[in-house]
């Protein structure tokens, strides 16, 4: 059988996610620079794309189709099955940790930076641990004891993310600006900045 979309989908996923973090991380330990207005709304942008297609559009469909599925095939992913679905919850709010601790050090200075990088790394850590989990456990279990029927509802539902920082869809009319944005100013692997 060939590999299913929602397989191919999750892991084109997870190396945009990837390149974005390994981007943001360089762009944090940059520094603002000369230019502090458009490093602090490229970070801005970073961290919204983050909040919006993983947190919004990636992690609802893994909860509520991909999971249960596994879990009823192969009982014995539970328990990472529990783990990724704590940290699907800690996620977004770490994300939203990270909005207001970014908006502090723009407001409030460089007295603040601190408690942003440290709440970026743990961050980081944190999701490419995630995503580490789920592809060296969970797709592994996916793929080997889900039918086609599964894989058919999967395949359209996941069919449907349109992420356009993995390189293959072109960004919608609404998310336009931010992934131009990002693309133009976020360091690689991401962008073109510098």
């Amino acid at each position: 059988m060939p590999t299913p979309e929602t397989l191919r989908v999750i892991r084109d996923e997870h190396m945009a996610l990837s390149a974005m973090l390994q981007s943001l991380h360089l762009l944090v330990q940059q520094g603002p620079g000369d230019d502090a207005k458009r490093y602090f709304d490229t970070l801005r942008a970073m961290l919204f794309y983050i909040d919006e297609f993983p947190e919004r559009l990636h992690h609802p469909k893994e909860s509520n189709l991909l999971f249960p599925r596994v879990v009823r095939a192969a009982p014995q992913t539970m328990d990472a099955v529990e783990r990724l679905e704590q940290d699907h919850i800690k996620g977004e709010a770490a994300v939203r940790e990270m909005q207001h601790l970014l908006l502090a050090w723009e407001l409030l200075g460089d007295v603040r930076r601190a408690a942003f990088v440290e709440a970026y790394e743990r961050y980081m850590r944190f999701y490419l641990d995630h995503m580490r989990l789920e592809e060296h456990e969970i797709l592994p279990a996916a793929e080997q004891h889900l039918g086609a029927d599964d894989w058919r509802e999967l395949d359209e539902a996941f069919g449907a993310n349109r992420d356009p920082l993995t390189g293959k869809y072109p960004a919608s009319p609404e998310y336009e600006r931010l992934f131009q944005r990002i693309v133009h100013d976020a360091p690689a692997p991401i962008g073109l900045g510098g």
